[in-house]
């Protein structure tokens, strides 16, 4: 009998241990998935400071524009998105009476990006204008996602022919050009674009990798420090820049910026392999071996594995 209440005890107390593990295996799940986005959020008004209802907003990612989002601002001119990807992207807002405001903006991982944005009235036929602009803007990024890259060229340069004032008209055409290989074009493209934007990571990004493509390295060095002073917290604007600094033969400054992508990005593969390089010409032998072999265990199918450990070979020697 006290075997049998011990046993319906016991299995009470599993049940409730069960029922506890599945709750927080759940918690965790929700805190990790929140994590992994973040939101952005802000205020549309006009050049009165009054609040402007039913404004549209286009979200689309710089480097893939099938991700988006479309919403519209509610009476007190308030928006809010959430579940982005963390990442560059372009912001267009528009409403009837309004010149519509393309802008760039990076929304960052378990993060908040707040924007306030005013609105200055058009006439209607700049309106109408715009309209047309916006649509074959919107059919270009189709055409680019479906790699229909003369069609999504046409569409960027008749959105451009209609209005020439949205940046991101110029940087998506820059894209295309890029996807199809074209490095004059789309270098003239992102400049035009730098040009309404001055302030764009994303294009001095561009312009710093056409031009390092170029081997115009001296050139691509520029643009390269200015996006990492756009962006002091994203790896790739420092490796980049370190790769640049490399093959101008300066090593070491290239170091500082390969151990701040580290630094920033613990398991960024690619610096670990260029600071364990860099540390064998400078003949320090204990931070080569354990740059590469960092880099051997986060990447050990890299096309640039089987030279690591040839170098790890040579350096235990």
């Amino acid at each position: 009998m006290i075997s049998k209440d011990l046993n319906g005890q016991g299995e009470g107390m599993m049940a409730k241990k069960i029922i506890f593990i599945i709750y927080m295996i759940g918690l965790f799940a929700s805190i990790c998935g929140a994590s992994t986005t973040g939101k952005l959020e802000g205020t549309v008004t006009d050049n009165s400071g009054n609040p402007l209802e039913k404004v549209k907003i286009s979200i689309i990612s710089v480097n893939v524009t099938s991700r988006k989002f479309n919403i519209q601002t509610k009476k007190d001119g308030k928006f809010i998105q959430i579940g982005i990807i963390p990442g560059y992207y372009q912001i267009s807002f528009s409403k009837s009476g309004f010149a519509p405001i393309s802008k760039e903006v990076r929304v960052r991982m378990a993060d908040t990006t707040r924007l306030e944005v005013r609105m200055e009235e058009s006439t209607q036929m700049i309106e109408r204008n715009l309209s047309g602009s916006d649509k074959l803007f919107l059919s270009g990024n189709k055409l680019y996602e479906e790699n229909k890259l003369e069609e999504a060229i046409s569409a960027y340069t008749e959105a451009i022919a209609l209005n020439a004032t949205q940046w991101g008209y110029y940087f998506n055409l820059g894209l295309a050009f890029k996807k199809k290989e074209n490095r004059e074009a789309s270098i003239g493209a992102f400049q035009e674009a730098l040009k309404l934007n001055p302030e764009s990571y994303s294009c001095y990004r561009e312009l710093g990798e056409a031009l390092a493509q170029s081997e115009e390295y001296e050139k691509a060095k520029t643009f390269y420090l200015k996006a990492s002073e756009l962006s002091p917290d994203d790896p790739d604007a420092f490796y980049n820049l370190g790769v640049v600094l490399t093959n101008l033969g300066n090593t070491e400054e290239a170091l500082k910026y390969f151990l701040r992508a580290v630094g920033i990005q613990d398991d960024y593969a690619d610096a670990y392999y260029q600071i364990g390089t860099i540390y064998i010409g400078k003949a320090q032998t204990a931070e080569a071996v354990k740059n590469l072999e960092k880099f051997l265990w986060l990447a050990p199918e890299h096309p640039n594995a089987k030279i690591a450990k040839q170098l790890l070979e040579y350096l235990k020697k």
